[in-house]
């Protein structure tokens, strides 16, 4: 695939390291910010709200930790942004014991960010935490294989019963896109 040829992102990708956006440009067309780790400066903090004013941003990290912890650190400080998802299958394909975008396949980067979610902080809960209890997602011996399964399905990445619903309510899940969710987690032929 040539230049021409790729998917052209308006918005800055932001990345945790070189090896993240040279995979990323492998897929797409995007310009991207490197954090470089979870400690990331306010000067990084004060780049990325001035790019979120100009272009756009999407936050595209690691299904990990570290990852998870840069994530939360972009949102408080620049609501709003995007967000796109590996899941841990994508992230690590053949390389055991390591996990990050820098190991995805052009085709998984492409569909990731195919799927974008923009949190809404102040929004009403479209699932309620009664929805997931009756679900089997907070408590029981399958809870947190569904979980993993349903932030696969979904794409907004694996999480606890807490962060779980805290995740719906962000991006806005519908009872419908919930629904179809759970009926492809719970089939037994998905395994």
């Amino acid at each position: 695939m040539n230049e021409n040829d790729k998917m052209k992102i308006k918005e800055v990708i932001v990345v945790e390291g070189k090896d993240d956006t040279k995979r990323i440009q492998m897929a797409v067309n995007a310009d991207t910010l490197e954090t470089r780790g979870s400690a990331i400066s306010d000067e990084t903090l004060d780049q990325i709200e001035d790019l979120y004013d100009k272009r756009g941003v999407i936050v595209f990290t690691d299904p990990d930790f570290s990852g998870e912890k840069i994530r939360k650190i972009i949102t408080e400080a620049v609501p709003g942004v995007k967000h796109a998802f590996l899941t841990k299958h994508d992230a690590a394909p053949s390389h055991k014991g390591s996990l990050g975008v820098e190991h995805a396949s052009p085709e998984a980067i492409r569909e990731a960010l195919a799927h974008l979610y923009t949190e809404v902080p102040d929004g009403e809960p479209l699932i309620s935490r009664e929805d997931l209890a009756v679900a089997g997602l907070t408590s029981g011996p399958q809870a947190k294989e569904y979980r993993r399964r349903l932030g696969e399905y979904l794409r907004i990445g694996y999480t606890n019963g807490k962060q779980l619903y805290k995740r719906l309510k962000l991006f806005q899940i519908t009872p419908d896109e919930f629904k179809k969710a759970l009926e492809y987690i719970k089939n037994e032929d998905n395994y």
